[in-house]
């Protein structure tokens, strides 16, 4: 039971169904990347809390501070998406509880909810042999967007990129990256958009005028689940304590899609940006040191991150801090997907636009020139949550 629930003596799926069903009281969460292991593991596991068999660990939207905020319940929230692969997302399920992300039983327990989502599914691209232009490409998938708003009496829709990272357009090239093409397409089809990967999105210079002109909020870039969200945490401490940090290293090992697509140093590049930003914005320069990014194709959807930090004491003495965090990157990742599209939808209903700095708290590459340290971005998302208390 959620803390808010219980204080007002409901179960969360009580609190949460209240208008769910109601005709045009429905939220679209339209995920890129809709098959992969992030967008199943929080389709899944949306339905898993809205049906009260699981608690909403990781889910900050569910804890006091946001009671009475407005947001969408869990329950009106609709799922879809794009994705250049065919896997039936049940299938997808079962594949990710195999691999110990999801609990063992519960893609049977939501399978209604996973085909349902399936079925709401289109087609990406650019795939090869693709001879579609840009505008050819954004005007289909924002006409995937407005057919899944109407099919469904949908209040707005949130479009959110959980996709493989790509690697940074370069200057000379012709095309807009997919993941700008997606963004593009949003815009066009009236969507607020979340980007928690490091691609560009909404970055490209060539969308600059319609992100400005679209009065939809959004925001990004590249979600901050693990090694970077301890960074946030440590480096300030440092800063506050007169340590100083001569140098800070650090290695990931992951398998899976992850793995795979940060095996292109390019990708691994546009990756680490975010990480090294960290502690540039906290220190005004970056350490000595770099992130390395392994392929480990044995460790599935798992990853561990290590960090080796070398600072000076006291008269000079040498100290040195090693972290290190073992987790599930989807499981981190899905309760903070689900957060974000809550949030962004709100701001839209609240007739908030424009890229929302108050969620830097969830970003290693935010938007608006916010703190990067986790403390300050949490006090910045409580006081968006009293605002959004005060508009409801």
């Amino acid at each position: 039971m959620t803390a808010h629930a219980a204080r007002e003596g409901r179960t969360p799926t009580e609190s949460s169904r209240r208008g769910a069903d109601s005709p045009g009281h429905r939220t679209g969460v339209w995920f890129i990347g809709a098959r992969g292991s992030v967008a199943t593991t929080a389709t899944a596991g949306c339905a898993a809390i809205a049906a009260g068999l699981h608690p909403p660990t990781g889910m900050v939207t569910e804890t006091p501070p946001f009671a009475g905020t407005g947001l969408p319940p869990l329950t009106s929230l609709v799922f879809g998406g794009h994705d250049t692969l065919d896997c039936p997302l049940a299938k997808r399920a079962e594949a990710l509880a195999e691999g110990g992300v999801l609990p063992h039983r519960l893609p049977t327990a939501v399978r209604s909810e996973l085909d349902a989502a399936d079925a709401e599914i289109r087609p990406g691209g650019p795939l090869p042999g693709d001879t579609r232009t840009d505008q050819q490409l954004i005007a289909a998938f924002a006409a995937d967007l407005t057919d899944f708003a109407h099919r469904n009496d949908l209040a707005r829709t949130v479009v959110v990129n959980v996709a493989s990272t790509e690697p940074a357009p370069g200057p000379e090239d012709p095309r807009l990256p997919a993941s700008s093409l997606y963004a593009a397409a949003a815009l066009r089809a009236g969507c607020s958009y979340v980007n928690f990967t490091p691609s560009t999105g909404l970055r490209a210079p060539e969308l600059a005028d319609d992100v400005a002109a679209c009065g939809l909020p959004h925001a990004g870039r590249d979600g901050k689940t693990g090694q970077t969200l301890l960074r946030s945490v440590l480096a300030p401490m440092f800063l506050q304590r007169a340590l100083p940090v001569r140098a800070w290293s650090g290695s990931n090992l992951l398998g899976g899609g992850d793995g795979a697509a940060l095996a292109d140093p390019a990708a691994a590049a546009a990756k680490n940006a975010g990480k090294e930003r960290v502690l540039t914005d906290t220190f005004g320069t970056a350490p000595e040191g770099e992130v390395h990014i392994d392929d480990v194709p044995a460790m599935g959807e798992w990853k561990t991150a290590w960090d080796h930090i070398a600072f000076d004491g006291f008269l000079g003495s040498r100290m040195i801090l090693q972290t290190i965090w073992q987790g599930c990157d989807s499981a981190l990742a899905a309760p903070l997907v689900l957060d974000l599209a809550r949030l962004l939808a709100r701001a839209h209903e609240a007739g908030l636009s424009g890229p929302r700095p108050e969620l830097g708290f969830y970003f290693k590459d935010p938007d608006g020139g916010t703190s990067a340290a986790l403390a300050e971005q949490y006090a910045t998302l409580l006081a968006f949550a009293e605002r959004l208390r005060g508009m409801a």
